[in-house]
């Protein structure tokens, strides 16, 4: 191929992953254009195809197709978006309970919505410019949760970990519990809700419903503490992730998520001085680093699930998987 050069990893370099690499020396070339010429194989590494992701070592051949002088010209800095104020940037950070230079992790709090829509101005989305740090690209959403729901929820720093760790929620190459309060106690133990959803009708799919052809739904779930069956805390795993699963599949049970009067109504609420929010929290998550590894993170419970759990003496630091012994289905 006329044009190909040869560049060597230096001593700085060592350990650095290829597409860190590229923006260091071509901060010209786009990450679409970059992911193309490695998918084609036009990029070498010690003469082998390789993917963004790996990791350079000192020495190693780099072998480049034709690169232009408009790639090699230094980008011009990302405009920072004003929007995110003083407040909303503390906000955000405050949040923060991981961070590496792949990822980013939030304990979300409840009632903070994840993407904007009609009348909502306020979201995670719109507050991820203030994370970015000394990073080109600003940070990426790879899941969602529900505006009401807490915990964990993992953000991307890079287009590159993004499409990784997006390939690992479609594959399911992850393990999420997340814990909730439920009115009521489920006849069993343990066990799975297996109950096809699909949107509600004439809902414009704010709701969500049990629809004997709708798309598989499956959520694991398991009795952590019950108090003295006037209400439990259920850990659930979904092994499928469609929206408000959890939610709808705990009516199934018979046992709605307290604070849940969208599915619920006024069966959702418990007497006594027992918050009115919703009571479902993403306690943790397993997933396939984009870097190598598993990463797994834990959220506390936010103020008003903590409240309720010293009220009914549960254990809010329990650290144990409930599904530990329970394969996926």
């Amino acid at each position: 191929m006329s044009g190909v050069s040869r560049e060597y990893v230096k001593d700085s370099e060592n350990d650095w992953r290829i597409d860190k690499w590229f923006n260091v020396h071509f901060p010209g070339l786009n990450y679409g254009r970059l992911s193309k010429i490695l998918r084609k194989g036009e990029v070498r590494v010690d003469g082998k195809r390789i993917k963004a992701n790996f990791r350079l070592e000192e020495g190693m051949e780099i072998r480049l197709p034709p690169l232009g002088k408009q790639e090699r010209t230094i980008a011009k800095a990302p405009k920072r978006n004003l929007r995110v104020s003083e407040n909303d940037a503390k906000l955000i950070r405050s949040q923060v309970i991981y961070q590496d230079d792949s990822v980013i992790v939030l304990n979300k709090l409840p009632g903070l919505a994840v993407q904007g829509g009609t009348n909502t101005p306020r979201h995670v989305d719109g507050m991820l410019q203030a994370l970015q740090g000394d990073k080109l690209e600003k940070p990426k959403l790879v899941h969602r949760l529900d505006k009401d729901t807490s915990g964990v929820l993992v953000i991307a720093r890079t287009g590159v970990a993004a499409k990784e760790l997006i390939e690992s929620f479609r594959n399911r190459r992850t393990n999420k519990i997340y814990w909730a309060l439920v009115k009521g106690k489920p006849s069993q133990l343990e066990g799975a809700v297996q109950a096809p959803l699909d949107k509600e009708p004439g809902t414009r799919g704010e709701r969500m419903a049990v629809v004997e052809n709708g798309k598989r739904a499956i959520t694991d779930f398991k009795i952590i503490d019950s108090a003295a069956g006037t209400v439990s805390w259920v850990a659930f795993r979904p092994v499928t992730g469609r929206t408000h699963q959890i939610r709808v599949h705990a009516t199934v049970l018979g046992t709605p998520i307290v604070g849940d009067g969208k599915y619920a109504a006024k069966e959702a609420f418990v007497e006594g001085p027992i918050s009115k929010k919703l009571h479902l929290h993403a306690r943790s998550i397993e997933i396939d680093h984009p870097d190598g590894g598993i990463l797994s993170v834990r959220a506390s419970l936010p103020g008003h699930m903590k409240e309720s759990w010293s009220l009914f003496d549960f254990d809010a630091e329990d650290d144990t998987d409930p599904f530990e012994d329970v394969d996926n289905v």
